[in-house]
């Protein structure tokens, strides 16, 4: 998928989620959402959130995250916060391969590039299409991400993406920018009321390696 690096006006597209959930809400339905998940932390408040109105298969599916140690540690974190976290809609977790290579074929040549661009896209392009790929499989409603509670990730090229995706796979994507309204600032509080391990890297070698350097320029 080409993914365009055109502009495009501002959407809100936590508005387009809201007003989307009160259909539900209004229609009594409880519809199927496939969520992937990058970690626990930024997962907490989007399950206590969407948990609400969704029945939810929660994805785990990040095979850029890197070393595989610390691959391991995050799903154990995902797991364990399912466990815990109330909800009022049960929430089924599945684990997709670690397919490390899938990663580094779909951001070869792009190593160098600093967090946040090309390469980035990609990455939210591979881990969406498993998504989608999902959601279809699954026969669920909707899919989408996680990842848009970070102030890090750029939630308009996330929704594009998600958007193409469905298109592509004849399903519906749920649009989202969940670090609005104070979602980021929950998932803080939420981390710190379960005591989740709260890296300080996106996860790929490439994000560690950048967050390295900036501490030693700190320093």
């Amino acid at each position: 998928m080409q993914i365009s690096n055109h502009n495009q006006p501002n959407v809100n597209y936590q508005k387009e989620m809201e007003n989307l959930l009160q259909t539900f809400v209004s229609g009594g339905d409880t519809p199927g959402l496939l969520l992937h998940s990058c970690c626990a932390p930024c997962s907490s408040y989007v399950l206590e959130y969407l948990s609400e109105y969704f029945a939810i298969t929660l994805l785990y599916y990040n095979p850029n995250i890197y070393p595989q140690e610390e691959y391991r540690k995050r799903v154990e974190e995902q797991q364990e916060l399912i466990r815990r976290l109330p909800v009022k809609h049960p929430v089924r977790f599945v684990e997709e391969q670690y397919d490390t290579d899938r990663f580094y074929e779909r951001t070869k040549g792009l190593e160098e590039l600093p967090e946040g661009g090309e390469r980035c896209f990609r990455c939210y392009e591979l881990r969406l299409r498993k998504a989608a790929e999902y959601c279809k499989k699954l026969n669920l409603d909707y899919f989408t991400t996680t990842l848009s509670i970070s102030p890090r990730k750029n939630a308009r090229k996330l929704n594009e993406i998600g958007q193409a995706l469905a298109y592509e796979y004849g399903v519906s994507y749920l649009p989202s920018d969940f670090k609005k309204r104070n979602g980021y600032k929950r998932s803080v509080e939420l981390s710190g009321e379960y005591g989740l391990y709260r890296q300080d890297y996106c996860g790929c070698v490439f994000s560690l390696r950048q967050r390295e350097a900036e501490k030693k320029r700190m320093k």
